[in-house]
C-alpha cells in the first residue's frame, strides 16, 4: 500500500518541481553614488548571481551624449585601457578626473539562464579643491556711487562659497536692511550700494568647499575720492562762457549783414586804368589812301 501511495505522489513532485520558478540572473551594486577626490581611485561596485550559466559576459558601459564601452570582451577600452582593474564583475579606476564624472552600467548576459540579462547602474562624482579664485576689484571710485566686486572659482565641485576680507579682516554679511554693502557667498558678489571714503582699503576672496584647503586671490586696493566740485562748476562754466562768446559774435556778424545773399566783402586790390599815349593811336602810312 506505502508502494502505491508513493507512485501515485511521484509524478506530482516531478510535475512541481519542473514548473517551479528558478532564480534568474540578478544583478547589485554596493553604493549607487560615488563621490572621490580628484586624482584618487574609485570603485564602482557590481555584483552578481545566475541560474545556470557560470561564465556570464561581463560589460561596463558610460553613458555621456552617447553609450561608450568601458569594458567589453575582457578588455578595457578608450581612455580606460592601463588604468583600470576588474576584480568579479567590480571595476577600480586609477586617479580619476573630471573626465571619468557620469553615470556608469554594469551588465551581466547569461544565455543559459531562463532571464538572461541583468543591470545596475552607479554613478561617480569627482570632488575637486577650490582653485585660485579670480577677482575683479577696482581700484578707484567716487563716492556715492555704486562699486560691485566680484570673486569666482570655476573649476571647484562642488561650488565653492566665498568670503571676502578687507585689510586681511573678513567681512561679515550685513544683518540689517540699511546695510551700505552686500555679500553673496554662493556667486561671490560684494556691492556697495553707495560707496564712501571710510570704504577704501586692501581687498580680497577666499573660496572654499570643504574638499580640499581654501584659495585667496591676491589682495588690490580700492581707493574712494570725494567729487570735486569746484573743477565741475569750473568746466561748466568756460563752457557756458564759449557757447555764449559764439552766439554774440554770431549775432554781431548777422546785424551787420555778413550772412546776407549779397555780401561779398571788399577787396583789397584796385584796378588802374592805364594811360594812353598819343602813338598808339597814330595810323601809320600804310592805311593811307
Amino acid at each position: 500500500m506505502i508502494m502505491e501511495g508513493t507512485s501515485l505522489y511521484l509524478p506530482i513532485v516531478i510535475l512541481l518541481m519542473q514548473c517551479s520558478p528558478s532564480a534568474p540572473v540578478t544583478v547589485s551594486t554596493s553604493r549607487h553614488r560615488v563621490e572621490v577626490q580628484e586624482f584618487s581611485d574609485a570603485v564602482l561596485s557590481c555584483t552578481f548571481r545566475t541560474e545556470k550559466d557560470q561564465n556570464p559576459r561581463i560589460e561596463w558601459k558610460k553613458k555621456g551624449k552617447d553609450v561608450s564601452f568601458v569594458y567589453y570582451e575582457g578588455n578595457f577600452r578608450g581612455p580606460f585601457e592601463g588604468r583600470a582593474k576588474i576584480e568579479g564583475a567590480t571595476v577600480t579606476l586609477r586617479r580619476v578626473t573630471q573626465d571619468d564624472a557620469g553615470e556608469y552600467r554594469c551588465e551581466i548576459s547569461a544565455p543559459q539562464d531562463s532571464v538572461s540579462l541583468g543591470e545596475t547602474n552607479v554613478t561617480l562624482k569627482v570632488l575637486v579643491p577650490p582653485h585660485t579664485p579670480s577677482c575683479d576689484i577696482p581700484s578707484s571710485a567716487v563716492t556715492g556711487s555704486v562699486v560691485q566686486l566680484r570673486c569666482r572659482d570655476q573649476q571647484s565641485i562642488p561650488p565653492a562659497t566665498y568670503l571676502w576680507f578687507k585689510d586681511s579682516k573678513p567681512m561679515s554679511p550685513p544683518r540689517h536692511a540699511n546695510a551700505t554693502y552686500l555679500i553673496d557667498a554662493h556667486t561671490g558678489l560684494l556691492e556697495f550700494r553707495s560707496v564712501a571714503k571710510e570704504d577704501s582699503g586692501r581687498y580680497s576672496c577666499q573660496a572654499s568647499n570643504n574638499v580640499g584647503p581654501a584659495k585667496m586671490c591676491e589682495g588690490k586696493q580700492l581707493t574712494i575720492e570725494d567729487i570735486n566740485i569746484t573743477a565741475i562748476v569750473a568746466g561748466v562754466g568756460v563752457v557756458v562762457f564759449l557757447v555764449a562768446a559764439c552766439s554774440c559774435g554770431g549775432l554781431l556778424l548777422h546785424r551787420n549783414g555778413f550772412f546776407s545773399p549779397g555780401h561779398r566783402g571788399r577787396s583789397n586790390v584796385s584796378y588802374i586804368t592805364p594811360p594812353q599815349e598819343p602813338q598808339d593811336f597814330k595810323h601809320t602810312q600804310s592805311f593811307m589812301l
